[in-house]
C-alpha cells in the first residue's frame, strides 16, 4: 500500500505544508493575550516595538489604549485577510485551477514573512499590520484549496484518511507555533520577528515542490476534458494497479456534469437540489466553528490557563502543560485519520458531539464547585485533555471529509466560499461576543455550546447519510431519495 500509494502521500505532505499548517502557526503564534501564553509573550514584545518606534518619529510614548487598539488590530486583521481570500478563491479556483492558485499563495505568503522578517530592522510596526493582513489573504486561500485539492487526489477507500489530513496538518502547526514560540527559542525579544516569519518556510517548501506535482484527477477529467493527463495523473498518484472502478465512477460523474454548468454561491443557494447538502454543511462548519474549533481555541485553551494556575501549577510551567494539550490535539486528530475509514464519517462526529458534551456537563459542574473542594482543579485539568482528545478523534477529521463527500467537482468551489465566510465571520463574531458571554455566564457560558453540540448530533444522526466509500453520484443519490 506504502509502494503503491508513495505520489499520493508525497502529494498529502506537500499539500498539507503549505495549506492548512501556516493557518494553524498563525493562530497559535498571535492572538489576545492570556497569562504567561506564548501570544502574551509576543504581545508584550510588539508592545514595546510599537512604543520605543513611535518614540523614536515623535519624542513622546503612545497611551496604552492606542498600544492596545493596534495591537487589536494586529490580531484581527488576518481575519479580514482571510475572508477576503475566501471570497476571491472560488473565482479564481475555477478559472485558473487550484495548483496555480496554491503558487500564488505561496508568494504571497513570502512576501508576508519578509515584512514581518525585517519589520523590526526598519522599525515599521506597519510592515507587521501589513504582514499579517496578507497571511490571512494566503490563508483564506490555502483553507479552501486544501480540503478541495486533497479530496480531489485520492481513491474512495482513502479519500476519508486525506481528507482528514487536513486537520491534521492544522493541529501540527498550531502546535509547531507553540513550540517556536517558546521564550527559550524564537519567542524571546530578540528572536520574535523571526518567529512572525518563520511561517514563510513552509510556503516555500510548497512553491518548490508542487509545480513538479499533477493536478487533480477529477478536475482534468471532468472540467479540463483532458482523458491523457487524467490517466498519467492517476498513474502518478496511485502507482500501476488496477483502477477501472475508480476511473468509471468519474467517467460517470463527467456524463452527469456534461449538461450541468458550474454554479455561483447565490445559484447554488437557490438549487433545490442541493438544499440538504446546505444544510448540512451550515450544520457541521457552524459546529466546528462555534462549539469545537473556537472553543478549542478560545475557551478551552485560553480559559485552561487559569485552570492550571489555580490546580497550583508553577507559572513557568503552564506552557508546557498547554503544550502537552496542543500534543494531545495533534495526536487525536492522527488516530482520527486512521480509524475513520474504518467506523465511517457519521460514527465519529456523532461519537465526538456525545462525548464532548458529557465532558462540557461535567466541566460546567467542575468549574462551579472548584472553590468549594480543592480537588475539583485537577478534576477540570483532566476535563479539558479530554474534550480536546474528543475533538480531534471526532469532529475534527470528519468535519472536513464530509465537506468535500457531499458536493460534486461543479459546485465544490462555490459552497467552499460559503465554508469560508462562515469561518472566518464566525471567528470575528466570536471573538467580539466571547468576552461578555464568559463575564455575564461564567463557567455555565460551556451550556451554550452543549446546547449547539446536542442541536447538531440529533440533526446529524436524522439526515446525513454516510459517505464511507461512496462515489460523488451514489452521495447525491442517497440525498435525493
Amino acid at each position: 500500500l506504502q509502494v503503491q500509494f508513495r505520489g499520493l502521500f508525497q502529494m498529502i505532505l506537500v499539500l498539507g505544508i503549505g495549506g492548512s499548517f501556516p493557518y494553524g502557526f498563525h493562530i497559535s503564534v498571535i492572538n489576545y493575550p492570556s497569562v504567561v501564553t506564548n501570544s502574551h509573550f509576543i504581545f508584550q514584545h510588539i508592545r514595546k516595538f510599537i512604543n520605543e518606534t513611535w518614540i523614536e518619529r515623535k519624542g513622546s510614548p503612545l497611551p496604552p489604549k492606542t498600544i492596545m487598539l493596534l495591537w487589536s488590530l494586529i490580531v484581527s486583521v488576518y481575519g479580514i485577510g482571510g475572508l477576503l481570500g475566501s471570497l476571491c478563491c472560488g473565482y479564481l479556483t475555477t478559472r485558473y485551477r487550484k495548483k496555480k492558485c496554491q503558487i500564488c499563495t505561496n508568494l504571497i505568503m513570502l512576501v508576508a514573512a519578509l515584512l514581518m522578517a525585517f519589520s523590526k530592522t526598519a522599525k515599521s510596526f506597519e510592515m507587521i499590520l501589513a504582514g499579517r493582513f496578507l497571511y490571512g489573504v494566503g490563508s483564506g486561500f490555502s483553507l479552501n484549496i486544501h480540503p478541495q485539492y486533497a479530496g480531489e487526489i485520492s481513491p474512495k477507500k482513502l479519500r476519508g484518511f486525506t481528507n482528514s489530513t487536513v486537520a491534521v496538518f492544522l493541529t501540527l502547526g498550531k502546535l509547531a507555533g507553540q513550540v517556536i514560540g517558546l521564550r527559550e527559542i524564537l519567542g524571546g525579544e530578540a528572536l520574535w520577528p523571526w518567529l512572525l516569519a518563520s511561517s514563510g518556510l513552509s510556503a516555500l517548501v510548497q512553491l518548490v515542490i508542487l509545480p513538479f506535482l499533477p493536478d487533480s484527477p477529477s478536475y482534468l477529467l471532468i472540467q479540463k476534458s483532458n482523458e491523457e493527463a487524467f490517466r498519467k495523473a492517476i498513474r502518478k498518484l496511485w502507482g500501476e494497479g488496477d483502477h477501472q472502478a475508480e476511473i468509471d465512477d468519474m467517467m460517470k460523474e463527467k456524463a452527469a456534469m456534461a449538461s450541468t454548468k458550474s454554479l455561483r454561491v447565490l445559484e447554488i443557494i437557490k438549487e433545490r437540489s442541493l438544499r440538504w447538502q446546505l444544510y448540512i454543511l451550515m450544520t457541521v462548519i457552524t459546529t466546528l466553528q462555534l462549539c469545537a474549533f473556537s472553543l478549542c481555541i478560545f475557551q478551552i485553551y485560553f480559559y485552561s490557563f487559569e485552570v492550571f494556575h489555580t490546580a497550583k501549577f508553577e507559572e513557568s510551567l503552564i506552557p508546557y502543560v498547554s503544550l502537552g494539550i496542543g500534543l494531545c490535539e495533534c495526536l487525536s486528530s492522527i488516530l482520527c485519520s486512521t480509524l475513520i475509514e474504518r467506523f465511517g464519517r457519521k460514527v465519529l462526529l456523532l461519537g465526538g458531539y456525545t462525548l464532548m458534551c458529557f465532558v462540557l456537563a461535567l466541566l460546567t459542574m467542575t468549574l462551579s464547585l472548584q472553590h468549594q473542594f480543592f480537588w475539583m482543579h485537577y478534576f477540570s485539568v483532566v476535563l479539558i485533555f479530554l474534550f480536546v482528545i474528543f475533538y480531534g478523534i471526532g469532529p475534527s477529521g470528519a468535519t472536513i471529509s464530509i465537506m468535500v463527500e457531499i458536493f460534486s467537482q461543479s459546485f465544490r468551489p462555490s459552497a467552499f466560499l460559503i465554508v469560508g465566510c462562515l469561518n472566518w465571520m464566525g471567528l470575528f463574531v466570536l471573538g467580539m461576543i466571547f468576552p461578555v458571554i464568559v463575564d455575564s455566564l461564567g463557567p455555565f457560558c460551556f451550556l451554550i455550546f452543549l446546547g449547539i453540540l446536542a442541536s447538531s448530533a440529533i440533526f446529524i444522526y436524522m439526515y446525513l447519510p454516510e459517505t464511507k466509500g461512496k462515489s460523488t453520484m451514489e452521495i447525491k443519490a442517497e440525498f435525493n431519495r
